[in-house]
């Protein structure tokens, strides 16, 4: 078997969606390579990849886990990434830094849709990937096949699937395979190694087609293979093995394994395979853009603010040797740790290859490229954070908190560049804005527990305004004496709606100096203050008023008199004028598998939404885009929904677009709950 066994550490990410497996993996492989004398499970937070009490609580990986071991000889780490949807962004930034991806998966055909966007995301980012279908155990209680599986998987897959092995069965159950190059079979044993078998007659027929299968596909890459296929003269199997390892490179080909973590089957064999023909740690260099003109370089593609060994940057070095106490990015490495799920180990230095964690450097994010070059700037190839889709208004528990919520929001966000917060103008509410509400409710745990900060967190409100669908005249007065010099102020406005989306326009048509011109700025000021609540309690828009008479007393008129003269007149005006309420309609493009197309349809309609029309989605086969207008209220929770009726796949985008009046028990609902 050729080898492209490096002396640098490797670096392998586990990724794949919730309840696959990955953590579980992730304890075998440990197992398997002697790092680990026992494994621990998720369910009881005793596995090395549960690392925070948010994870524990929810018994499901919520951030980056890092973890390493020495398989014959290789000093190998791997990075347990979230499943959930809604920590994408963190599988993400574990896969662009490791040498080779392993897609962790179930054996049901039925749930192969929820791996296209991750098997997209890894092809636009050039990433090698492998699939490891997990529980294998479980696969044929219900008749299906692993061609079945393969050709599911295939449908959201743009590269090619290329089985590494076929099962051997007996009476139903899965109980080892034949590995396709060497055509050497394997019996699965409890825990433990596979042996070596012989091939069984009942899977010779199949395991020579899915060989042939597998030569074809690696030839459509590679002419000289391609020409002995068509002599039937049989390449040699290191020709083979060196195949795999340069298609596995280029990303061109998904070799497939199958094993059962949670039985240790199939792991060694996935070891091997990571270790003979995963790529080393210059094609993910080369990758990232990281050139050989520097001496020193590292990628960070984790932030943590830890309770006492304060800020860690999780960075791979690729390029020279990070040393304790060296300037990197501008900033000084003050430790380094090499580390092993929570725990952590202080190191002198990290050589090419390694992944560590750099202490106290204040100013470096995720994503930032750290050489000795120069100070640290985020990597140009560095994937975007998703656009947000839920958003919480928060509110800290005490009120004398709130400064400190703030200084702990940018933590947050320093942590997991996929949060957002704002200060919504129309509400004045906190937002916190992320991916769904695990992922929210996450970091207002971390609130509570990391910062000792109670908050509450709701939905936040609906920016209503309201408007006039009629005009009047309105003639007010301010006189008041108190001793001295009073005050007195009189106008006459003309108050009249403007076209939606107007909003608000002030004239004034005073001749002979029935009110001074530097008073008149004082009545647009307050006719602006009143405008600031309606009848209805809401921002009043789309409204004209124009100043056309009025009157002043030489001593007892002022600006402050002119301007609540002003005020009371919009005011009275108002409720006259038969105030409507508006809502803020937003439009909206939903991104779906055509087969859910429907579905989403039927939850716009649902949600009071417009369908505008639906088109194939750029660069997504077998995916729509559904464009549609909906009410701001009905879009807070629809991400829920969305990726209920999508098998979590589905997302949106969506932005202002018009204000839109309001009736009935809705109006009614909203103005009595304001």
């Amino acid at each position: 078997m050729t080898s492209t066994r490096s002396a640098a550490p490797r670096c392998a990410a586990l990724v794949g969606p919730y309840l696959s497996g990955k953590t579980t993996l992730l304890e075998s492989l440990l197992f398997a390579a002697g790092a680990t004398d026992r494994k621990g499970n998720v369910r009881d937070g005793t596995a090395v990849g549960v690392t925070s009490a948010e994870a524990k609580l929810r018994q499901m990986s919520t951030e980056i886990a890092v973890a390493g071991c020495t398989f014959l000889g290789d000093r190998w780490v791997f990075l347990d990434c979230p499943g959930s949807v809604e920590f994408a962004a963190d599988s993400m930034a574990g896969a662009m830094v490791a040498d080779v991806a392993v897609v962790v998966c179930e054996p049901d055909p039925g749930k192969a849709v929820a791996l296209g966007p991750l098997l997209k995301r890894l092809d636009e980012a050039g990433i090698p990937h492998m699939l490891f279908v997990n529980k294998i155990d479980t696969l044929g209680q219900d008749g299906l096949r692993i061609r079945d599986l393969v050709q599911a998987l295939q449908a959201v897959s743009a590269r090619p699937l290329v089985l590494r092995e076929v099962p051997i069965r007996e009476g139903g159950q899965i109980t080892g395979y034949v590995d396709l190059v060497s055509e050497r079979s394997y019996q699965y044993k409890p825990h433990a190694a596979s042996t070596v078998v012989p091939m069984p007659d009942t899977v010779k027929d199949r395991e020579a087609s899915a060989r042939q299968a597998l030569l074809e596909a690696l030839a459509d890459f590679d002419d000289e293979l391609l020409a002995k296929l068509l002599d039937e003269v049989p390449p040699e199997k290191a020709e083979v093995y060196g195949q795999l390892t340069k298609d596995l490179e280029r990303d061109l080909i998904v070799p497939v394994f199958f094993g059962s973590a949670e039985n240790d089957n199939g792991i060694r064999r996935l070891l091997k395979a990571l270790r003979h023909e995963g790529p080393a740690p210059q094609a993910a260099a080369e990758r990232l853009g990281i050139g050989e003109d520097v001496a020193v370089a590292a990628q960070v593609f984790r932030t943590l603010h830890a309770p006492h060994s304060g800020k860690l940057n999780f960075a791979r070095v690729f390029r020279g040797t990070v040393a304790d106490g060296m300037t990197l990015g501008g900033e000084r490495v003050s430790g380094l740790y090499q580390m092993q799920g929570s725990e952590q180990q202080k190191i002198a230095q990290a050589a090419a290859g390694d992944v560590v964690a750099l202490g106290r450097m204040a100013g470096v994010g995720t994503g930032a490229l750290l050489t000795d070059a120069g100070p640290a700037a985020r990597s140009p190839l560095w994937p975007e954070p998703e656009t947000p889709v839920y958003g919480l208004a928060l509110q800290a528990e005490n009120r004398n908190d709130e400064v400190k919520l703030s200084a702990a929001l940018h933590k947050l966000l320093d942590e997991d560049p996929s949060l957002r917060f704002d200060q919504n103008a129309d509400t004045g509410e906190l937002v916190l804005w992320g991916q769904g509400d695990i992922h929210l409710q996450v970091a207002l745990d971390r609130l509570r527990g990391k910062y000792n900060l109670p908050v509450r967190g709701r939905p936040p409100q609906v920016a209503y305004k309201e408007t006039i669908r009629k005009g009047c005249a309105q003639h007010s007065r301010f006189k008041r004496q108190t001793g001295g010099h009073g005050q007195f102020a009189d106008v006459h406005i003309e108050v009249s709606p403007l076209p939606r989306g107007s909003g608000f326009a002030f004239a004034d048509k005073i001749v002979g100096g029935a009110i001074p011109r530097q008073f008149i700025p004082a009545v647009e000021a307050g006719v602006r203050e009143g405008l600031a609540s309606g009848p209805l309690g809401f921002p009043v828009v789309d409204v004209a008023v124009t100043l056309t008479n009025g009157q002043f007393h030489a001593v007892d008129s002022s600006e402050q008199a002119f301007r609540t003269a002003g005020r009371q007149a919009i005011t009275e005006a108002l409720t006259k004028c038969e105030p409507a309420l508006l809502e803020p309609v937003m439009s909206v493009a939903i991104a779906c598998p055509t087969e859910f197309t429907a579905k989403v349809q039927r939850l716009v309609s649902g949600r009071r939404g417009q369908i505008l029309g639906y088109d194939l989605r750029p660069g997504w086969p077998g995916w729509d885009e559904v464009r549609a207008t909906m009410p701001q209220s009905e879009i807070h929770d629809m991400i829920l929904e969305l990726r209920s009726s999508t098998q979590g796949v589905g997302t949106f985008a969506f932005a202002f677009d018009h204000l839109a009046e309001l009736n009935g028990r809705l109006a009614d609902k909203a103005v009595s709950q304001h």
